[in-house]
């Protein structure tokens, strides 16, 4: 009996030691971390059984797995195939889209790895540009004039096919969708650039020729607005002459009908004036009436140059003396 009892303290001593060992293996083997880029999918025998979207500690049985997927943004760049226009003309594109998994369960269910989704993914975008592209010209991608250029609407539509196609099947959102490269191919290209620069061409000598009519009808209009201001400027200007002319005479009228020889004085002064110069040389009747200021009367000239009196001698008187003269003939001077 003590030899039975001793086998079986020896057995407790052994098993003890390992069933603890078993017992921290299958704690550590239940707990398990989450990264705040990751989520976390539990998974048992194949079937999911917990979602794990918080970052830090967890919990799961030893027999179940976890499976972790990057939640952050992740970028796709396709290389550049070859496509046809609506124009039967070829381009080459290449892509760049920015991804994310936005339901993980599906997301495990039909890609499982970063590898088959980017394969998926890009064989939706490729057949979503043949497509699209197929339904547009080559012309809606470059074009010379912004209004012309649809190529922002045609990425978005692109953006959009494909979304439509990966969400519901792949658990995947298309974040963003641009092109990377846009080209012509190279057995082509000479011919393109030849169309483009005779297309330029065409509309350099159409937007000159629009130039050309514009300004010459610029010109026109200014060329009429200017002979209407000047003949509105000459019809004023001829009015208000002929009102200061209108008063002029009247003040005339006014002042010199009060004082007729004087206005016949400044009448005639003013002749003078336009008239007689160092250089003017005048042959005129003496009875011309210019002469009139030029040539005093007797009467004037008595006045201005009166005669010497005369002493009596010889028992003359003055009054006889003053007969005997006589008045300078009209025309003389004094």
């Amino acid at each position: 009996m003590s030899r039975a009892g001793g086998r079986r303290g020896a057995a407790l001593w052994v098993l003890t030691p390992a069933a603890i060992a078993v017992l921290v293996l299958s704690a550590l083997a239940s707990l398990f971390t989450l990264d705040i880029t990751e989520h976390g999918m539990v998974t048992r025998f194949g079937r999911i059984v917990q979602l794990v979207e918080e970052p830090g500690l967890g919990f799961k049985l030893p027999f179940e797995r976890v499976q972790r997927f990057d939640k952050r943004l992740l970028y796709l760049s396709t290389r550049p195939v070859e496509y046809v226009t609506a124009d039967r003309k070829n381009v080459s594109v290449a892509t760049l889209a920015t991804w994310r998994i936005d339901e993980p369960a599906r997301f495990l269910a039909t890609l499982a790895t970063r590898g088959d989704a980017e394969q998926r993914l890009t064989e939706a975008i490729v057949g979503e540009v043949g497509a699209v592209l197929g339904r547009h010209s080559f012309a809606s991608l470059i074009a010379p004039h912004a209004s012309e250029n649809r190529f922002g609407a045609i990425i978005a539509e692109v953006r959009a096919g494909v979304q439509a196609l990966v969400a519901p099947a792949y658990g995947i959102e298309v974040i963003d969708l641009g092109v990377r490269e846009l080209a012509l191919p190279q057995q082509n290209r000479q011919s393109v650039f030849e169309r483009m620069k005779a297309e330029r061409a065409r509309i350099t000598m159409q937007l000159r020729s629009d130039g050309k009519a514009e300004s010459r009808r610029i010109i026109a209009e200014a060329d009429r607005q200017k002979a209407r201001i000047l003949a509105e400027a000459s019809e004023h200007a001829r009015r208000l002459d002929g009102e200061g002319e209108a008063e002029a005479m009247r003040v005339y009228a006014r002042e010199f009908g009060a004082d007729l020889p004087f206005f016949k004085l400044v009448r005639t002064l003013e002749a003078y004036d336009r008239i007689l110069d160092d250089k003017t040389t005048l042959f005129l009747p003496a009875e011309s009436e210019l002469l009139q200021m030029l040539q005093p009367s007797a009467s004037v000239a008595r006045d201005l140059n009166p005669p010497p009196k005369a002493r009596p001698r010889n028992g003359e008187t003055v009054g006889a003396d003053v007969e005997r003269q006589q008045p300078p003939s009209r025309g003389e001077l004094p």
